[in-house]
């Protein structure tokens, strides 16, 4: 889908959540959940092409495919998270979003740490 199109849905489903969130608040939450997650499984089929062209740059550079797998989840994570946080948001649960976006950090440092671990190890062999 062409990204107006996606902008298009997007705020069509705000002015319907805006309309139903005086009448019937459930349904418009409801709006904004479906709405994402059409939103979010249009933008796969593309995301798919990018992670092919990354992984053939990372081939071609001789990066260990390990470490794109793992920066590729990070990613993922980031989303996901970002996209639940909001819709709790959108339900009046601030402190849920809160509780949400900290178990996704968590989750991208314990990811990140052999990354992070590798590139000390890299730092301490090429001191003398």
């Amino acid at each position: 889908m062409q990204i107006l199109q996606l902008v298009g849905i997007g705020l069509t489903a705000t002015v319907i959540a805006v309309v139903l969130r005086e009448r019937a608040p459930q349904f418009a939450m409801l709006v904004g959940l479906l709405t994402g997650v059409v939103l979010f499984l249009a933008v796969i089929g593309p995301m798919q092409d990018v992670v092919r062209v990354l992984q053939d740059l990372a081939q071609a550079a001789h990066v260990d495919q390990g470490f794109l797998g793992t920066v590729l989840k990070i990613i993922g994570i980031a989303y996901i998270v970002e996209f639940a946080a909001q819709v709790a948001r959108d339900a009046h649960e601030g402190a849920l979003a809160g509780k949400i976006e900290l178990v996704g950090k968590v989750g991208i440092v314990v990811l990140a740490l052999p990354i992070v671990t590798g590139v000390v190890e890299s730092l301490v062999h090429l001191l003398p």
